[in-house]
């Protein structure tokens, strides 16, 4: 493993390296808690949207010239209903919100920092556009989950580490097809915000 590089693009910027991303979003997001058995046409229309929108981010991290983590981040206003509806159902204008995409990173390089890195880019990112709060959301599995590994470690601790906190309140739905399964299911999802200002 060499020394892990992080760049930052915004918008069409990242077209070089839409493909790799689609690659690594499948393959990481494959894993417990998201289970995912992902499709390349969806990872082009999801990224694409991102690719679009002149306010993203993308943060990449590469052990050389592979691509081997990424974090993304638009405003919530330019986000689908699902991840909308819940803050505009609790009075909470998605004017004022930047929602972070994904943070994916192969399992070789978890531990090295960059996760850390991956956070405080967007919020950096967040701040500077003048936002007010920065928000995810994360698939919400029973604990006795057949397919959760034994060793399996919840980020609940690194998120609160970092000054996100779980609001319940501020809950959704959104499909995909788990590994194994045959159509799609609604997952649960439940958003986590750290105030900016």
């Amino acid at each position: 493993m060499s020394e892990l590089t992080v760049s930052l693009c915004q918008g069409q910027a990242i077209a070089p390296h839409l493909k790799a991303l689609a690659s690594l979003r499948i393959r990481v997001f494959r894993d417990f808690p998201y289970l995912y058995d992902g499709e390349l046409s969806y990872e082009a229309d999801y990224l694409g949207r991102y690719a679009e929108n002149p306010d993203s981010l993308f943060v990449l991290a590469f052990d050389g010239e592979s691509l081997v983590g990424a974090a993304t981040g638009q405003p919530l206003k330019d986000e689908i209903d699902e991840f909308r509806h819940p803050f505009e159902a609790n009075d909470l204008n998605p004017e004022r919100v930047f929602y972070y995409g994904e943070s994916v990173l192969l399992h070789t390089y978890r531990g090295s920092g960059i996760g850390k890195r991956f956070l405080a880019e967007r919020e950096a990112h967040a701040n500077r556009l003048g936002f007010d709060i920065a928000a995810f959301c994360a698939v919400e599995r029973s604990v006795d989950h057949p397919a959760k590994p034994a060793d399996y470690r919840s980020l609940h601790g690194f998120w609160n580490a970092h000054g996100y906190q779980c609001h319940g309140e501020l809950a959704t739905t959104f499909a995909w097809r788990d590994v194994g399964e045959q159509s799609e299911s609604d997952k649960p999802m439940v958003f986590w915000l750290k105030p900016l200002r």
